[in-house]
């Protein structure tokens, strides 16, 4: 920890306090716990499936319509922590609420996902456009990936008291029914998401950022209109944002349904928890490699790695019939799920104009959310359809090979710190 500033640490424990609603919420907890509240109410298992990529797409799709507008308000000074705030808030109370929910209201509890959701996006937009605040392009791929590192081990210790919770609850340990065991491990969540994000809140700020206008909201919009109709000018990261729609799209669907898809294979749910847990502990060095990997030869080089197992993951998925193989399935994911996202916002993070952080990360918030739209989509049509949901998974190898073919494209690390310096100097022109 002594390489690194107060700044970059405090920002770095963002992922360690956030990743506590990623793990217990978005992959492990909520989606069995929803699904078991499903089938209480007579939905069948590839409805069920299909309504949570529903839910996932409507709130990713809302997400993504008002990010680009809300980033390039924050980039005036002071507003990026406002947004923040209120974005975690909402995420906080909602999760909390999940708490409330009566058993078999299913879809209630798909409303308070919904919400809590919006509010963890929603968040991690200003948190990851705040990397600009906290460190100097040479040191964003070390810095974003130690993140992603912490984060794991972050969101592994709470999901690990939950698991000795849900555990002791269905082995009658402890007098509580499973489904008070799985909202106690909402509780769990929301808490240590509260109390890490302390140290973000307390020591890091915004440096880099635009005079505050008498009319913000309208020279906002201005701007943004101004951005669009130069994008020209900024070639590579729109080629980047597009490759970057279609591989972080598999990520994101294959992280968010993977245990609604294992209880479809037929996976007992203590096995699920179990797996996702060393999931966790697996995934928080190879993140780190990423990082290092990513210095020595190139973020462009290590996210083609990544895409690469993910095509694997996603064949090997249409194949799976036990919980071995889902064991291996996983374990796969865990070597590049950090790494991949992490490098992708350093990456994006050293191609954008730094007094424009939240506009572009607007920008990169849209096109990760609405590929997030396309993927649960994708999953639930195809799921539906053949009433498989290991086709759906299958399905996604498109996007990941689509997303490959375009990164082609995009110049080196080096060649993209020149870009950018040239796109610099046009932008003052105009």
């Amino acid at each position: 920890m002594k390489k690194f500033s107060k700044q970059e640490t405090s920002w770095m424990f963002y992922d360690w306090a956030s990743n506590a609603f990623s793990v217990i919420i978005t992959t492990a907890v909520f989606p069995i716990f929803y699904k078991a509240q499903a089938t209480l109410a007579g939905i069948d298992g590839a409805d069920s499936t299909a309504y949570l990529g529903y839910t996932i797409a409507i709130f990713t799709f809302i997400l993504a319509i008002i990010g680009p507008i809300l980033g390039t308000i924050a980039d005036y000074e002071g507003y990026k922590k406002r947004f923040f705030i209120s974005f975690l808030l909402l995420g906080l109370v909602s999760t909390f609420s999940l708490v409330f929910v009566p058993e078999g209201e299913w879809l209630l509890l798909l409303v308070f996902y919904t919400l809590a959701s919006l509010g963890s996006t929603g968040a991690n937009l200003f948190y990851d456009a705040f990397l600009v605040d906290v460190t100097e392009n040479k040191r964003m791929n070390k810095v974003s990936a130690r993140g992603f590192g912490y984060g794991y081990i972050g969101g592994a210790i709470p999901f690990v008291l939950s698991i000795v919770v849900i555990l002791m609850a269905q082995q009658g340990i402890i007098p509580i029914s499973s489904t008070t065991a799985s909202k106690i491990a909402f509780l769990i969540a929301c808490i240590w998401w509260a109390f890490f994000a302390i140290p973000l809140l307390k020591n890091v700020k915004q440096i880099h950022a635009i005079k505050r206008d008498k009319k913000p909201i309208r020279t906002s919009f201005l701007r943004l209109k101004e951005t669009i109709t130069h994008i020209s000018q900024y070639k590579y990261i729109s080629i980047f944002l597009i490759a970057y729609f279609f591989y972080i799209d598999g990520v994101g669907t294959i992280i968010s349904m993977a245990t609604a898809y294992g209880t479809d294979v037929g996976v007992d749910s203590t096995v699920l928890l179990i797996v996702l847990f060393v999931t966790q502990i697996v995934a928080a060095p190879f993140a780190l490699l990423y990082g290092k990997l990513a210095d020595r030869f190139s973020a462009k080089l290590m996210l083609n790695v990544g895409i690469v197992i993910y095509i694997i993951v996603c064949v090997y998925g249409y194949f799976l019939k036990t919980a071995l193989d889902f064991w291996i399935l996983a374990m796969l994911v865990a070597t590049s799920q950090g790494g991949m996202q992490a490098l992708s916002r350093s990456y994006f993070a050293k191609m954008v104009p730094k007094h424009k952080s939240n506009e572009f990360f607007g920008f990169y918030n849209i096109f990760g959310k609405f590929a997030s739209v396309t993927g649960p989509l994708l999953v639930g049509v195809t799921a539906q359809v053949t009433g498989k949901s290991n086709a759906g998974v299958l399905s996604l190898i498109v996007l990941f090979i689509i997303g490959a073919i375009v990164l082609f494209f995009v110049p080196s690390d080096k060649k993209i710190e020149q870009f950018n310096n040239e796109a610099t100097l046009k932008s003052r022109k105009i």
